[in-house]
């Protein structure tokens, strides 16, 4: 019996295994996985998955140990990690949007500049970026790693924190205020160069690639369909900001056009006045199904 071929990838535990396992299936894997459980199952036969933390995938890619895998583009230059990255994937735990390495100190804190860390303690789990970042504005202090539980460690242990913050809730809450950002970071897909030149492999993770930017791209669309009389269709079509041409019909009703077509969610509480203004009944924005007009 011929052995199916496998690619190893990992997955991140922690923060932004939610949003992942999230983004997978929307690209069209189920993945399951027991509390206790670092073997995650997929809908893919093509895959053994592996849930490891987001700070250690990069070494392990690099190692060979496993052929691609999803994380944070901080920790690939924090282990300094010689891989391929195949893919930037802008999502995080609470949103399409990239997280942010930043230097804070105590709301209430003596230091205002960066300059005014000379010589100061200043506690990080990115201890590589932080020095990094420190060395390149010429400025001296000590940088020691952080187990967890950063946020509290200002003033009394440490002069300053550099933490990740997505939303910057969690250092208004322990009263910290952002000094500096350090570095901006994204989720990367992943691979091993060994497994990169194996043409089977690559071409699996590039699919897995593709579904997955895919599934990011439809994640900030949403499909709009309407009526339109014939006599004002020139006018409602320059109002659509559409991916390509809007696909029209005729309807029943001599004189009436049905169209539809997908754009920005972002930019559907703006062209809705226009495309009434221009004469559109009866929109629906899907897969909603919400009748706006």
């Amino acid at each position: 019996m011929t052995r199916t071929k496998t690619i190893k990838l990992a997955l991140p535990k922690g923060s932004l295994q939610d949003a992942t396992f999230e983004m997978l299936t929307r690209a069209g894997y189920h993945v399951k996985v027991g509390s206790r459980s670092y073997i995650p199952s997929v809908d893919d036969a093509e895959i053994e998955a592996r849930l490891i933390r987001a700070q250690e995938i990069s070494r392990y890619v690099e190692l060979g140990v496993l052929d691609a895998g999803l994380t944070g583009h901080d920790w690939i230059l924090e282990n300094n990690s010689d891989v391929v990255e195949v893919a930037n994937l802008v999502y995080a735990k609470q949103g399409l949007h990239p997280v942010k390495w930043v230097l804070a100190v105590p709301d209430d804190s003596a230091i205002h500049s960066l300059k005014d860390l000379e010589g100061k303690r200043i506690a990080t789990e990115a201890v590589n970026l932080t020095r990094q970042f420190l060395k390149k504005h010429g400025i001296c202090a000590e940088v020691e790693f952080s187990w967890g539980a950063t946020e509290v460690k200002a003033p009394e242990l440490v002069d300053a924190i550099c933490e990740l913050t997505e939303t910057g809730s969690s250092l208004r809450a322990n009263h910290l205020r952002t000094l500096e950002v350090v570095l901006e970071s994204t989720t990367r897909l992943i691979a091993n160069k060994k497994a990169w030149k194996d043409p089977w492999k690559r071409r699996k993770i590039e699919t897995i690639s593709l579904l997955l930017k895919g599934a990011l791209a439809a994640e900030e669309k949403v499909g709009l369909k309407m009526n339109a009389p014939e006599g004002k269709l020139d006018k409602i079509i320059k109002v659509l900001p559409a991916l390509r041409t809007p696909t029209m019909s005729h309807l029943s009703q001599a004189g009436w056009i049905a169209i539809e077509t997908v754009v920005d969610e972002k930019v559907v509480r703006e062209i809705i006045p226009l495309l009434r203004a221009a004469g559109a009944e009866g929109i629906i924005e899907y897969p909603l199904n919400k009748v706006i007009y």
